[in-house]
C-alpha cells in the first residue's frame, strides 16, 4: 500500500467537564474538532491531562471519532492520543485505532501530527494508508 499525506487546518473547541473525587492537576475535556483541507471532517472525543506543578511539564490522552471524508473518500475512523510535555519539550503520538475505519476508509492506518502556531492556529499532517478503491 502507498502512504498518503493529507494537510490542512482545524479548529478545535475544547470543554472541561467536572471530575469528582481527582486532585486539581488532573482534568477532564470533550473535545471537538473540525478539520479542513484533505481531510474534511468532524470530531468529537474526550480527553484526560494532567498538568504537573513543574513549568511546562505534564500528559495528556485522548479518543477521537473522525467522520467526514479523507481525499475524496467518505467514512469514520478513531484516533488515540498519547502526549507528554518535559520541561517544554513536546512529544507526541497520534494513530489511527486498527480496524476502526468504516465506510470508504475501512482498512486506514495512519499517524497524525499537529502543529500550533503563534497565536494557537492548529494545523495537522496526517500520513496514512487505505486499500485500494473498490
Amino acid at each position: 500500500m502507498t502512504t498518503h499525506q493529507a494537510k490542512g487546518p482545524f479548529d478545535v473547541k475544547i470543554v472541561p467537564f467536572k471530575s469528582d473525587g481527582i486532585d486539581a492537576a488532573f482534568s477532564a475535556m470533550t473535545l471537538d474538532k473540525q478539520f479542513h483541507g484533505a481531510l474534511e471532517a468532524t470530531s468529537k472525543g474526550t480527553m484526560l491531562a494532567f498538568g504537573s506543578p513543574a513549568k511546562g511539564s505534564g500528559g495528556y490522552v485522548a479518543i477521537e471519532l473522525v467522520d467526514g471524508t479523507l481525499d475524496g473518500r467518505k467514512g469514520t475512523f478513531v484516533l488515540q492520543h498519547n502526549a507528554t510535555m518535559d520541561h517544554g519539550t513536546p512529544a507526541m503520538n497520534i494513530i489511527v485505532v486498527p480496524d476502526s475505519g468504516t465506510g470508504e476508509l475501512t482498512g486506514i492506518s495512519g499517524k497524525l501530527s499537529i502543529d500550533i502556531a503563534a497565536g494557537g492556529k492548529h494545523s495537522y499532517t496526517f500520513d496514512y494508508t487505505l486499500p485500494a478503491a473498490q
